[in-house]
């Protein structure tokens, strides 16, 4: 290794960042060459910002059109920039539609995606008989009456260690993947007492189209198209044409990341 190089190597630092973004005018999270995404217009601030390209990894990754208000990000680099700085700087190029909320040097062995321990997600349903405009872009409208009892009753049967086969978009070109996941919490509530409805979730970590998945089948309790006690009979039959409908993308928000505690890992991120 020259000098040179290894004095790059030294200064090089872990940087976090805590962002939120509006998720309407992009393809996802991840970079996909082509198309406008949340990592890839991040990065691109960072390389005009700091001039140097980075690889950025995120927390959880999110499908086109779906929020987060606490994503995390993990990078390295070698500009001497300050983190407040840095996210004041990116705030300027990348605002409205990312914010970054924080950002501070962490340990070299710190990663958003792998050193988290557990992912929260909101999903919101208005369930008023006309629509909201103020959260079109934001939750669901389910014009129809929901049967709120019946769709906690069928989340609560989503609680535990489960293969979630029924309840995922498997990915391509890896059909043996496990989809086997451990869900902590999830619930769903009325947070102000009216139509808007909110559905939670905490687990140690989601598959593709996971969470949307339990929402449209919990609405579909709801609106008396399944029974809630039919959820064990669903996941155990591991074939996605078992459940329920897929929920809307809009109406759905990455809430939380954890990094408190041990990770479970062991079937995969």
């Amino acid at each position: 290794m020259s000098a040179d190089s290894d004095d790059a190597s030294r200064r090089r630092r872990r940087v976090r960042l805590d962002i939120a973004y509006r998720g309407t005018p992009f393809r996802g999270s991840a970079p996909n060459p082509g198309v406008r995404t949340v990592l890839g217009d991040l990065a691109t601030a960072i390389e005009r910002v700091c001039s140097e390209s980075v690889e950025l990894t995120g927390a959880g990754r999110t499908d086109a059109g779906v929020h987060a208000s606490a994503q995390v990000v993990t990078f390295d680099l070698v500009h001497s920039i300050a983190p407040d700085d840095l996210a004041h700087r990116l705030n300027r190029i990348c605002g409205p539609d990312i914010a970054v909320r924080a950002a501070r040097v962490v340990d070299d062995d710190f990663d958003a995606r792998f050193s988290a321990t557990w992912r929260q997600y909101r999903y919101q349903v208005w369930n008023g008989t006309a629509p909201h405009p103020l959260l079109h872009e934001v939750a669901w409208h389910v014009p129809s009456a929901l049967d709120v009892a019946t769709m906690l009753e069928a989340a609560q049967h989503m609680v535990g260690e489960h293969d979630f086969s029924s309840l995922c978009r498997r990915p391509d070109g890896d059909p043996a993947v496990s989809l086997v996941r451990i869900v902590h919490t999830a619930m769903w509530r009325r947070p102000n007492d009216g139509d808007l409805l909110w559905f939670e979730v905490r687990g140690s970590a989601f598959c593709q189209q996971m969470v949307r998945s339990m929402v449209g089948t919990c609405v579909d309790v709801g609106l008396g198209r399944m029974a809630a006690d039919a959820i064990p009979a669903v996941l155990a039959a591991r074939d996605r044409a078992a459940a329920g409908r897929v929920a809307p993308p809009h109406g759905l928000t990455l809430t939380g990341v954890g990094y408190d505690g041990e990770r479970w890992d062991a079937h995969g991120p």
